[in-house]
């Protein structure tokens, strides 16, 4: 993998192809996280996190387990047992170690496992023909996407907490059309091509 496709792929994850703000993918906790920035980077840490390694080992369970034995209609379940798993280590993990971002994620940090995002770069990494390092970087990038979606929504959430709003826009309303104008300020990256 060269510098140049590394690159072109950090570029085509993040931006153009945002998990989030593209495909809409992973949207609950990207709306229920994004109320305070330190928590939406925490939250984005941690699926970068998942991401990343259930990238890795969901491609070696379907290269080395799920081919070999004629198994591929069971990627989905597969990929979903990884990810719990992975989504456990973490809970224990910040429970453990960073016991107030455990308490801030709350319901959304065991909801990884069922975020449709996770879910989604496994299951484009075995649809591409990635290999393992192209696979791990697309999760992590993908990953960084997500973070960089849910940080730029909750900044944009701090700040209009003290804007003055119609009274039927107050409160989710306001939260659903900034993310759709955040949305189409990304749909501005689908024509970006390298190469």
């Amino acid at each position: 993998m060269s510098l140049f496709s590394l690159f072109s792929l950090a570029l085509t994850a993040i931006l153009a192809e945002n998990f989030v703000l593209v495909k809409f993918l992973g949207i609950c906790p990207f709306l229920g996280v994004s109320k305070k920035t330190d928590t939406a980077l925490g939250m984005g840490m941690a699926v970068v996190f998942v991401m990343g390694l259930s990238s890795i080992v969901t491609w070696a369970v379907n290269e080395y387990l799920l081919l070999p034995l004629g198994l591929a209609y069971m990627q989905t379940v597969a990929f979903i047992l990884v990810i719990a798993a992975l989504v456990q280590f973490v809970e224990l993990f910040l429970k453990k170690f960073i016991p107030t971002l455990y308490t801030a994620l709350g319901i959304y940090l065991p909801l990884i496992t069922t975020n449709c995002a996770v879910l989604g770069a496994a299951l484009l990494n075995v649809q591409a023909p990635r290999g393992p390092l192209e696979s791990t970087a697309f999760g992590v990038f993908s990953g960084l996407g997500f973070t960089l979606a849910i940080v730029l929504f909750a900044s944009v959430r701090e700040r209009l907490e003290f804007s003055k709003f119609p009274k039927a826009f107050e409160g989710f309303p306001q939260a659903l059309i900034t993310a759709g104008l955040i949305a189409m300020a990304f749909m501005g990256f689908s024509g970006l091509s390298i190469g």
